[in-house]
């Protein structure tokens, strides 16, 4: 029904249609909030402690420990490398299969979900056993970087639904033909004109890769390298305060991650393109 003018703040006063969150709402939304920032807030308060004061004493033990930088940087450049490769890999087959393969969609999408069904521990073996013969080189199995095809297979379902949300949210077909007609090839399309306009999706899919990476443990600690996780479960058996620092810090990189995700999807203008008159 149309109200007359003020009618609504006048509902409001009433207590009528026109309302806020009920107050069993409000009662969840705490609960959930305590459940999750008090055992936070407890391991912060034991990271602080040193006996019966306080200080940061913890976290300068931390970020004095040479380890801690050699094995977070080494991760962080793991990271780089299967944002890279996934990004090279996923982002044309996302762009063929929504252009001239729609009917696999559903086919991919279902090989996407198997990293949540098959464990790590059975994808590390696998790649034990892949690099046991001879064609590959020496020189690589004795790299970290000998964990990056993993960590790509793991980051398959957040890239390509990151990517497959963003090509859908574009008309690739209306770009790709008016790219083309202009005299532009499919790598000067894809690079110039699709990229562009699927660039959130991208960097969102970066943003949860860079997060699995930093944190994945199974996979580096049975391939028997020292990565970022592999130190921090090394300081949690050996250490009380520090580890609950590391914790802390840790929690805080994977937080950085997703406030980029939210300050990617609140850009204005992003992953929305208009060909040809509104949408």
């Amino acid at each position: 029904d149309l109200l007359p003018p003020g009618s609504a703040c006048l509902a409001v006063a009433e207590g009528g249609p026109v309302r806020g969150m009920p107050r069993s709402g409000w009662f969840w939304l705490i609960l959930g909030g305590l459940y999750f920032f008090v055992p936070l807030a407890a391991t912060a308060e034991f990271s602080l402690k040193e006996g019966d004061a306080y200080s940061f004493g913890p976290y300068k033990e931390i970020f004095n420990d040479p380890q801690f930088r050699d094995t977070f940087f080494l991760s962080l450049k793991l990271a780089v490398a299967t944002i890279i490769v996934s990004l090279l890999l996923f982002i044309p087959t996302v762009y063929w299969v929504h252009l001239r393969l729609p009917r696999l969609r559903t086919a991919v999408q279902f090989l996407s979900a198997l990293p949540f069904v098959v464990p790590p521990i059975v994808l590390i073996v696998g790649l034990l056993y892949v690099y046991n013969y001879q064609w590959v080189p020496s020189s690589y199995l004795g790299s970290p970087y000998y964990l990056v095809p993993g960590y790509v297979v793991l980051s398959f379902p957040f890239m390509f639904f990151a990517l497959d949300n963003a090509f859908r949210a574009i008309d690739v077909h209306t770009l790709t033909e008016a790219s083309q007609s202009l005299g532009a090839g499919w790598s000067r399309t894809l690079w110039r004109v699709i990229l562009p306009n699927i660039s959130a999706g991208a960097i969102a899919g970066a943003f949860l890769t860079f997060a699995l990476v930093m944190g994945e443990f199974t996979m580096a600690s049975l391939a028997l390298f020292t990565t970022f996780p592999t130190y921090i479960n090394y300081i949690g058996q050996t250490k009380a305060n520090p580890a609950a620092a590391l914790t802390i810090i840790s929690f805080g990189i994977t937080w950085l991650a997703l406030l980029g995700i939210l300050m990617v999807g609140r850009r204005p203008g992003r992953g929305t393109v208009q060909v040809g008159g509104t949408r």
